[in-house]
C-alpha cells in the first residue's frame, strides 16, 4: 500500500512535462490577412474573385471567400482565384477574403470589395469576337504583362479572361484591355491567350497565343527548352514542328506531353536530323477534340530539360 503512492507521483508529474510541452507547440498564430483582393462581374451570374497570397509561420493552406457573414468558396493555398456562381443579376454584392493555415487559424478579413452583376440577358447567345493582337513584355524573373485589342459583342464585353496552358489564371473589366501577371517561375516558357465573355456568359474563341520566357534565376544557366514549336491538325493526325534546344551536343530524345500528361518519348535512333524537328501522332477522338502539346528535350548529362511552348490543336 505504501508503494501506491511512490507511483502514481512520477506518472502526474510526466503528464504535467507533456502537457506543458504540447502547449508549448500549439498554433495560435494566424495568417496574414489577404491583399490585393479584387471582384470582376463576369456574367449576371459570376463574379471572378481574386487576391494575393498570404503568409503563416507554419504554412498557409487554403482560403474561404466570404459574403454577407457567410462562406461562399473555399480553395487550396495553391489557388488565388475564385469564381462565385450563381448570382441574381443586376445585384450589388461585397466579398471579404480570409487565408487558413493547417491548425484552422483564420485570418483576419480582407476589406469587403464591392461588385454589382450586370442585367441578365438570357437571349444573347452570340459569343464576342476573338480579341485581337495580343502581345507580352517580360518583366523580370516573375511578372509578365499583356495587351490586347478590344473584342466587340452585340450586347457588350463583360470582362476579359487570361489563360494560360488552357487554364483561366485571370481576369479584368472589359474596359480594359492590359493584364499583369506575378508569381511566375523564373526561366519559364508561357503561352498566354485571352477570350472576352459578356454578360450572358458567352465567351470568345482564344485570341492568338503569346509565348513569353521569364528571366532567368541569378546563377542559372540558359533555358534548355525547344523553341518554335508548331502544332497542325489533320485527318486522323497531329503534325509537330520545332526547334531542339542547343545544348552542345545531339539532342536525340524528346518527351511528349499531351493535355499535361507524359505521352511517349520520341527517340532518333542515329544522328537527329538538322535543323528543325518534325513527329506526327495518330489521333482517333472525334472532330471538334482539343488537344494540348508541349515538349521537352534529354540534355547531354542525362537530364530533362526544360518545357517548351504549349500549343492548342483541335482535331478538324
Amino acid at each position: 500500500m505504501r508503494r501506491f503512492p511512490t507511483l502514481i507521483v512520477p506518472a502526474l508529474g510526466l503528464a504535467l512535462v507533456l502537457t506543458a510541452c504540447a502547449g508549448d507547440d500549439e498554433d495560435t498564430e494566424p495568417p496574414s490577412t489577404p491583399t490585393g483582393v479584387t471582384a470582376q462581374a463576369g456574367s449576371g451570374t459570376s463574379v471572378h474573385v481574386m487576391w494575393e497570397r498570404s503568409t503563416d509561420d507554419r504554412g498557409v493552406i487554403g482560403y474561404e471567400v466570404h459574403h454577407g457573414g457567410r462562406k461562399v468558396a473555399a480553395v487550396p493555398a495553391a489557388r488565388t482565384m475564385v469564381d462565385i456562381e450563381r448570382l441574381t443579376p443586376s445585384t450589388a454584392y461585397a466579398f471579404t477574403v480570409r487565408a487558413r493555415d493547417a491548425a484552422g487559424n483564420l485570418s483576419a478579413p480582407s476589406p469587403a470589395v464591392p461588385v454589382t452583376t450586370p442585367p441578365a440577358t438570357p437571349d444573347d447567345t452570340t459569343p464576342p469576337t476573338r480579341p485581337a493582337a495580343l502581345r507580352g513584355t517580360v518583366e523580370g524573373t516573375r511578372a509578365v504583362t499583356l495587351t490586347w485589342a478590344r473584342a466587340t459583342d452585340a450586347v457588350g464585353v463583360t470582362a476579359y479572361d487570361v489563360y494560360q496552358a488552357d487554364s483561366r489564371v485571370h481576369s479584368v473589366p472589359g474596359t480594359a484591355t492590359t493584364a499583369r501577371l506575378t508569381q511566375l517561375r523564373p526561366g519559364t516558357v508561357y503561352t498566354f491567350t485571352v477570350r472576352a465573355r459578356d454578360a450572358a456568359d458567352n465567351s470568345s474563341p482564344d485570341s492568338p497565343p503569346v509565348d513569353l520566357t521569364t528571366a532567368s534565376a541569378p546563377g542559372s544557366g540558359p533555358s534548355t527548352a525547344p523553341t518554335g514549336l508548331t502544332a497542325t491538325a489533320r485527318k486522323g493526325a497531329v503534325v509537330l514542328s520545332w526547334t531542339p534546344p542547343d545544348t552542345g551536343a545531339p539532342v536525340k530524345e524528346h518527351q511528349l506531353y499531351l493535355d499535361g500528361a507524359f505521352a511517349t518519348t520520341i527517340v532518333w535512333g542515329t544522328q537527329p536530323p538538322p535543323g528543325r524537328a518534325t513527329y506526327t501522332f495518330t489521333v482517333t477522338d472525334n472532330p471538334g477534340t482539343r488537344y494540348t502539346v508541349k515538349l521537352r528535350a534529354k540534355l547531354p548529362d542525362g537530364t530533362w530539360g526544360d518545357f517548351s511552348a504549349q500549343r492548342t490543336v483541335v482535331v478538324p
